[in-house]
C-alpha cells in the first residue's frame, strides 16, 4: 500500500479513533498518543491490511487494545476531571433543572473522592460503558473483583449521597 492510499483509507478515521481513546483514557494527550501509536502500527502492517473488509472497526479495536495495554501496564490514572455534566434532569421545569444541577455537582464530588481503583472501575463501567472483559483487560481484575469493586463504589456513593441530601432509601424525607 502506498502512502497516498494509506492516507485516503486511514486519515478519515482519526476522529473516531481519538474518541474511542479519549472515552477510555479521559486524557487528551494520552488519547492522541494512542491514535499516533495506532497509525504507526497500521503503517508498519500496511501491506497486510489490504485484505481487511471493515477498516474502521479494525482501527477502533486496535486503539482500544492499545488503551487497555496502557491502562494495565502503567496502572493508568486519568488526570482529567470528571465530566462537567451528567444528564439527570427529567423536565424543563427550572426548579427541577436547578435541583438536578445540584445533584450532579454532589455526585461528581462523591465520585472524585472514591479510592482510585473504585473510581476507575466505576468510570469504565458506568460512564464509558465498557464490558467486564474490557475492564478486566484494563485493570487486571477478575470479573468477580470487578463486580465487588463496582458494588462497593456504588454503595458508598449512594450512602453518602443520601446522607448529604437527607434521603432515606432513595426518597426524600419529609418533616
Amino acid at each position: 500500500m502506498e502512502a497516498d492510499e494509506f492516507r485516503e483509507k486511514f486519515l478519515p478515521l482519526h476522529a473516531s479513533m481519538y474518541r474511542a481513546a479519549y472515552a477510555l483514557l479521559g486524557n487528551e494527550q494520552d488519547a492522541e498518543d494512542m491514535v499516533q501509536e495506532a497509525y504507526l502500527k497500521l503503517w508498519n502492517k500496511r501491506n497486510e491490511l489490504e485484505i481487511r473488509t471493515n477498516v474502521g472497526a479494525y482501527c477502533i479495536t486496535l486503539v482500544r487494545n492499545l488503551c487497555f495495554n496502557l491502562m494495565q501496564t502503567r496502572h493508568y490514572q486519568s488526570e482529567e476531571p470528571l465530566p462537567e455534566h451528567f444528564d439527570l434532569s427529567s423536565g424543563d421545569n427550572p426548579e427541577q433543572l436547578a435541583e438536578a444541577h445540584d445533584e450532579q455537582a454532589r455526585l461528581k464530588l462523591l465520585i472524585g473522592h472514591l479510592p482510585s481503583l473504585q473510581k476507575r472501575v466505576l468510570w469504565l463501567r458506568d460512564v464509558n460503558e465498557c464490558s467486564f472483559k474490557e475492564i478486566e483487560q484494563a485493570t487486571g481484575l477478575t470479573p468477580v473483583n470487578i463486580r465487588v469493586t463496582l458494588s462497593r463504589a456504588r454503595k458508598k456513593i449512594r450512602e453518602k449521597f443520601n446522607r448529604i441530601t437527607g434521603r432515606k432509601n432513595g426518597n426524600k424525607t419529609h418533616c
